[in-house]
């Protein structure tokens, strides 16, 4: 489908694409993958036209159709249907021919074309592509202009979907949408009848989509057969054979050495010697693998540890103005918490977290917060508002008032910009290198809570992996807002899902949402009708557990604040057992003290209530 015959292309005096050859075969949905800043959104607008090649060339089929999500959102009064429909142009402009055509042999050519493209199905599947990706059926007859980037260039995205070209572009298409925006175009397409190319950095998108990979490194670009796991494993092999016949090489080069330099001086030994030269200079230089760099993200601890809970939401309501989004939340945040929150965009994951974070005050209830609360809030909104102009050393001098140079610019390398990178202007870094220092400078005093709205956005592989790794080591609490699988799986032991107003436990793993966001976006796989399969099973049982009665919500959370009880018990009771709590601080030690009585009344109601609505849950079962 796609051939790259020794492409080259430089970026000023950086090569970023070097003599390299592929070819893409027709059909298969192949993923882009590459560090950040190795040249694949180059490599796209290659593709496009939009630059020339310094030598080289590709090559596609004749007629073949390439489509591509414009970097412009959509605008003006057109609907959101109108618009995905007049990416046809061809359907389009022979439906507009059609009004005004006389000539009955015109009219029966046009109306038999329309019949093969599927013209009169079309608004049918425009509709549910643009379902798929999170616009309801009133959202696709208001104009493009209501809705904001985000949300247009999903209508962008719903387009190129609908046209279904014949090799499709795709520039990290996930990173405007939710997680159930990227659950619905993961299978849509798996099911993609034309060639596809996309960059993304998410394995779990690669795995799910992909049967090819095609990876850009050092200029060089390699196509591996299989999905994203089965291209690690392979580097993984070819790194491990490389090495060993390096270390080979390098063993035959210094037995030679050794022996010129042994026998060279002496006559008898002159002939060998010389021989042993010319072997020398034939194995040449020891060949070793390009591996790439390994990424690191450092998380600073929270000084000083606050005893949990260290916030706590009763009946609490949060909006803007007079508008509620979020009503009777009921929260219990620990100091060592690792909280995923799921719902689509615009149910409120950002009212709550911004309601957690301090950044609105709640319309009723209450939030409770531990003092010296340290709360870090991180989202991609964010990267536009730090200044272009700055360093990243001058951004970390601000926050180090006091500190020496040597101390300044450590830091600023622990950030993950040493050398020349700490003294680079903001806007010459790239988005990954953005979002990277946006996440030091938010951490940067160790928070207790440290708040990701779409952590991953721009990072690519290494620095994703880097992060989960980060949080593992990390001793705070987490909340954690993406549409990325693998983070969510990694680094979340606590599911929370927001919808429908409120906010509640979801009662199942990953694999069960996914289920259970399909079933209700009427997505199917292509199996014969009846045919039952391991999602199906998965998805009934979601469907069941989330229609279980408000009674067994209530049971859950009675039963984590049971849980999180038995933890401050715990310590309080570890606390007034050390002889030095009192020997040291009498009146902290009667403190606790009191603490401790107060918690376990608190107890005893909890457990009480908990029996009432077990009793409640069986009498209704």
């Amino acid at each position: 489908m796609l051939s790259l015959s020794a492409l080259t292309y430089r970026l000023g005096p950086r090569l970023l694409i070097d003599n390299a050859s592929a070819a893409l075969p027709e059909g298969a949905r192949c993923g882009l993958v590459g560090r950040n800043g190795c040249g694949k959104s180059t490599l796209f607008r290659l593709i496009l036209g939009e630059i020339a090649p310094e030598s080289g060339s590709f090559t596609l089929p004749r007629n073949a159709r390439i489509g591509h999500v414009a970097q412009e959102a959509p605008g003006g009064p057109a609907s959101l249907l109108d618009y995905v429909l007049a990416a046809d142009r061809e359907r389009t402009t022979l439906l507009a021919e059609a009004e005004g055509a006389t000539d009955p042999a015109r009219i029966a050519e046009i109306q038999t074309r329309l019949a093969d493209i599927g013209a009169h199905a079309a608004p049918a599947r425009a509709a549910a592509i643009l379902a798929g990706l999170g616009f309801s059926h009133e959202d696709q007859a208001r104009p493009c202009a209501d809705f904001s980037g985000g949300w247009r260039m999903r209508v962008s995205l719903a387009a190129m979907l609908f046209l279904e070209p014949d090799l499709l572009l795709l520039d990290e298409p996930t990173n405007y949408l939710d997680i159930e925006g990227a659950i619905w175009l993961k299978t849509h397409l798996r099911r993609y009848p034309h060639t596809l190319l996309v960059i993304s950095h998410d394995r779990d998108f690669l795995d799910a989509v992909c049967d090819h990979i095609l990876h850009l490194d050092h200029g060089k670009i390699t196509l591996y057969r299989g999905d994203y796991a089965n291209f690690a494993r392979q580097r993984a092999e070819k790194a491990l054979l490389a090495e060993k016949e390096a270390g080979k090489i390098a063993a035959r080069r210094a037995h030679l050495q050794a022996f010129i330099d042994r026998f060279k001086a002496k006559a008898s030994k002159a002939k060998q010697a010389q021989s042993r030269v010319k072997q020398l200079e034939r194995l040449g230089p020891v060949a070793t693998f390009a591996a790439e760099a390994e990424a690191r993200l450092h998380l600073p601890d929270p000084e000083t540890p606050l005893s949990p809970p260290i916030i706590r939401l009763d009946r609490a309501a949060a909006g803007y103005g007079e508008r509620v989004v979020l009503r009777n939340l009921d929260l219990f945040i620990s100091d060592d918490d690792r909280i995923g929150l799921l719902g689509q965009n615009g149910n409120g994951k950002s009212t709550l977290v911004k309601l957690i974070a301090g950044r609105l005050e709640p319309l009723a209830g209450a939030v409770k917060r531990a003092a010296k609360l340290d709360i870090a809030y991180f989202a991609q909104h964010q990267l536009d508002e730090l200044d272009a102009g700055e360093t990243p050393v001058q951004l970390v001098r601000r926050r180090m008032p006091g500190a020496g140079e040597a101390q300044v610019r450590a830091r600023t390398a622990q950030l993950g910009f040493p050398s020349e990178k700490a003294d680079t202007p903001v806007a010459r870094l790239s988005g990954g290198e953005k979002a990277r220092l946006l996440l030091g400078l938010a951490a940067f005093h160790g928070p207790h809570l440290l708040i990701l709205d779409e952590p991953t956005n721009h990072l690519d592989i290494p620095m994703r992996d880097a992060l989960v790794e980060a949080l593992a080591e990390y001793k705070g609490a987490v909340i954690i807002v993406s549409h990325d699988r693998a983070i969510l799986d990694a680094a979340c032991d606590r599911l929370l899902l927001v919808a429908e107003g409120g906010v509640k436990t979801f009662d199942g793993d990953l694999d069960d949402y996914e289920a259970l966001v399909m079933s209700a976006r009427g997505a199917s796989d292509e199996r014969p009708r009846g045919a039952r399969t391991e999602p199906d099973t998965r998805r009934q049982a979601a469907e069941r557990r989330q229609n279980t009665k408000p009674l067994r919500e209530k049971a859950k959370f009675l039963e984590e604040q049971l849980e999180k009880y038995a933890v401050l018990l715990a310590r309080a009771d570890a606390a007034l057992a050390d002889p030095e709590t009192f020997a040291k601080s009498p009146g902290r030690a009667g403190q606790i003290a009191k603490d401790r009585a107060a918690l376990a009344e608190r107890i005893a109601a909890a457990e009480e209530e908990w029996l009432k609505v077990m009793a409640e849950i069986e009498g209704t079962a």
